[in-house]
């Protein structure tokens, strides 16, 4: 972290600021106590307090207990931004935003000091912690920004200031919050009315962009094979190879190159290796010959429908397991939209289909016909139902909205296999 002294922080953040004796400046900033390394800041969230000791035993310079979390944060990762010369873009969407902005750190990083928020830290927290890395030697910052609801984006850019912002779609997710596919837009938007006058913004094929002074980059879906376990993508009279499969991630990875090129002025390299964020498709064979995919961080219609149909282009002959959890925020047309994704569960062949949760009725129904079909009201209870009904050699899917916790069944389903 580019360090901020500590009259620095007490000018920045009101609160109770504690410093260690002898510190007169951080070089980190964590909420967590067991992440904290010396000259490091340890800021309370929630019930943060009762780790103070902890975090002051492992060497923080200072700790804070501020009167409000959310701001000091915001506040810290201001600062060191206006420190810092790196390229900053910014990436969201309604699914796809975590994988792109992983598949973009990895195009970057081999030719350009870079960092990117970890998992998915996206939000009020996120942001700012992942802004609190930057070093002075930092050259491109690449940050995924959440939307909950209108302004919150605007919120984020105001800390993140980026000079290049990606959109990877916009979908049917959150319409509790913003009422309709138009607000899904308007919401996204945000991170374009951010960007200077000539900042780039990528963004789909579809996806209306009012202003005149920007760089748009639009892409569509990319031509792309899969060849030995790797999807090679064409771009730009080139072919550049990926280490995943799923054909959905081709298209995030067309948005990267696209990003990376033009909004950073980086080439691509002919081979590259990508660490996605856990629970986003991991795949884990097992030792029957099944396979199960871990897709169970966040689900909504597009992101249901792209884990389903990689689900059956895996399957290579095998039983068909669909372990699906309720999709959340989706407003008056919930139980619509579970019902779609059934029938379309039934019309690729599942031979089995577990929906977890109540929405999740409306797999069930959407998928009559299946032929072997469960319900279970929460993630504790659709373990033993998995366990009751899975058969060696099958191919699972397991993916729901985050508050379903399906991990739990992901976990049982490896840790007894492998």
């Amino acid at each position: 972290m580019i360090p901020l002294s500590l009259d620095e922080v007490r000018e920045l953040c009101e609160g109770e600021l504690e410093a260690a004796r002898g510190a007169d400046r951080i070089t980190g900033v964590q909420i967590d106590s067991r992440r904290i390394e010396p000259g490091d800041l340890f800021v309370v969230v929630g019930g943060g307090s009762a780790f103070l000791d902890e975090a002051r035993a492992r060497g923080a310079a200072a700790t804070l207990i501020p009167d409000d979390s959310f701001a000091a944060l915001g506040r810290l990762g201001r600062a060191v931004r206006d420190r810092s010369t790196a390229r900053v873009v910014g990436i969201t969407g309604s699914t796809g935003k975590t994988s792109t902005k992983d598949i973009l750190h990895a195009l970057c990083a081999p030719q350009a000091r870079t960092i990117a928020s970890e998992r998915s830290y996206n939000a009020e927290l996120g942001v700012p912690l992942t802004l609190c890395r930057l070093e002075e030697d930092t050259e491109v910052c690449i940050l995924e920004l959440a939307m909950r609801g209108f302004g919150q984006i605007a919120y984020l850019c105001s800390l993140v200031e980026p000079h290049a912002g990606l959109i990877t779609n916009a979908g049917p997710a959150h319409l509790e919050l913003v009422g309709s596919l138009e607000g899904v837009v308007r919401a996204k938007s945000e991170l374009l009315d951010a960007l200077p006058s000539g900042g780039t913004a990528a963004v789909p094929e579809e996806f209306p962009v009012e202003r005149t002074d920007l760089d748009v980059i639009r892409f569509g879906e990319p031509e792309a094979r899969t060849d030995d376990g790797r999807t090679i993508v064409r771009f730009d009279d080139r072919e550049v190879e990926f280490d995943f499969t799923a054909r959905h991630q081709a298209r995030n990875a067309l948005a990267a190159l696209s990003m990376l090129t033009r909004g950073l002025g980086l080439e691509p390299p002919d081979r590259v290796e990508v660490a996605f964020s856990a629970w986003r498709g991991d795949e884990v064979e097992l030792p029957d010959g099944g396979l199960v995919i871990v897709d169970c961080w966040n689900a909504n219609p597009i992101s249901m429908r792209a884990a389903l149909e990689h689900l059956a282009a895996r399957s290579a002959g095998r039983r068909i397991v669909g372990v699906l959890g309720s999709m959340a925020e989706l407003g008056s047309d919930t139980a619509a939209y579970h019902r779609e994704i059934g029938h379309l569960a039934r019309s690729l062949g599942l031979g089995v289909l577990v929906g977890v949760g109540e929405a999740a009725r409306g797999y069930l129904e959407g998928g009559a016909g299946i032929r072997v079909t469960r319900w279970a009201p929460s993630a504790d209870e659709a373990v033993s139902v998995v366990e009751e009904i899975l058969e060696p050699g099958d191919c699972v899917l397991v993916k729901g909205s985050r508050a379903v916790g399906l991990e739990l069944v992901a976990d049982s389903l490896t840790a007894a296999r492998v």
